[in-house]
């Protein structure tokens, strides 16, 4: 059954673990490992019905090749990649892209949720674009403090699989609404 949550992910340092990337002469990640319970949880939104959007910078290849290395290319709805867009997150455009992608609309913008690791980048723009947003705090690559107000995050988890009892939480809520 087709959930009533929309879920955008960043990959980097949010399903895959940036340190471990490898990269070829060009800099397309050719390896890199999973974050300990992502896969099983992408997996397990995606089986239980929640169209997923990926929503990150970088370039298309070094997502192509991570998605087909973890079996993860099938879960997503849409694949949004700066290198395709020409702009890097906090862009509206990003979003924007997104919302297109899976033919979405200003009323289904409270249904959008973003995840992400970058609180500049992913929390930020997800504030700034009006939908709201979940922080996983898993990597200590990058400082989770915010700047700016819109930096602050509508929910924070610390581990990937905090994000599936979320997002049945924010799916009840939905559908509680729609009563």
């Amino acid at each position: 059954m087709k959930k009533k949550l929309i879920i955008f992910t960043d990959i980097g340092d949010t399903i895959i673990d940036e340190g471990t990337e490898v990269r070829n002469e060009q800099g397309v990640v050719v390896h890199a490992d999973c974050i300990p319970g992502a896969r099983i949880t992408a997996r397990t939104l995606y089986e239980n019905g929640y169209p997923i959007v990926m929503v990150a910078d970088g370039l298309s290849a070094s997502f192509r090749n991570l998605m087909n290395e973890h079996g993860l290319s099938d879960i997503f709805s849409a694949w949004i990649i700066s290198e395709e867009v020409g702009e890097d997150k906090p862009s509206h455009r990003m979003f924007e892209s997104a919302m297109q992608a899976l033919s979405l609309t200003e009323k289904d913008r409270h249904r959008i949720i973003m995840v992400g690791n970058n609180v500049r980048r992913d929390i930020r723009g997800a504030s700034r674009f009006g939908i709201r947003s979940v922080l996983i705090d898993w990597s200590s690559r990058r400082s989770f403090e915010p700047e700016l107000p819109e930096d602050v995050p509508t929910w924070r988890i610390h581990t990937p699989e905090e994000l599936f009892p979320l997002a049945e939480l924010i799916e009840s809520q939905l559908e509680a609404e729609d009563d």
